[in-house]
């Protein structure tokens, strides 16, 4: 599995994924950075073959109505530590290997929840 983080994802994140041995980027590496338009990013995760792992609801919204990006994490946290979030996304690894990467998909993350579409 790939994953690209949004510009509101922790670069630490990240690092955290890689260490558990996927490949994992973060958008201000990529494109124009953090100018980068969420279409543009959503075109480049399509084509990459990336989950995008996100806080922004716009790609949400663009998952139900374009079918881009295909595979998305939208995090529904708030404002919360670095390390809450990495043990939140560990716990959110080991249900994505029950789940068929090739096909699209929206998972949302909450407070106690894991919602699959």
């Amino acid at each position: 599995m790939k994953f690209l983080c949004d510009v509101h994802i922790s670069y630490k994140l990240a690092k955290h994924i890689e260490s558990l041995g996927y490949e994992a980027i973060h958008v201000n590496s990529i494109l124009d950075k953090w100018y980068s338009k969420d279409n543009d990013i959503a075109d480049y995760s399509d084509k990459n073959n990336f989950i995008i792992i996100s806080k922004d609801s716009d790609f949400r919204d663009s998952y139900f109505v374009k079918k881009s990006p295909k595979k998305l994490i939208k995090i529904n946290l708030g404002n919360i530590s670095n390390t809450e979030l990495i043990d939140t996304f560990t716990k959110l690894l080991a249900k994505l290997k029950d789940i068929d990467t090739d096909k699209d998909f929206l998972i949302e993350v909450d407070k106690e929840s894991f919602k699959l579409y």
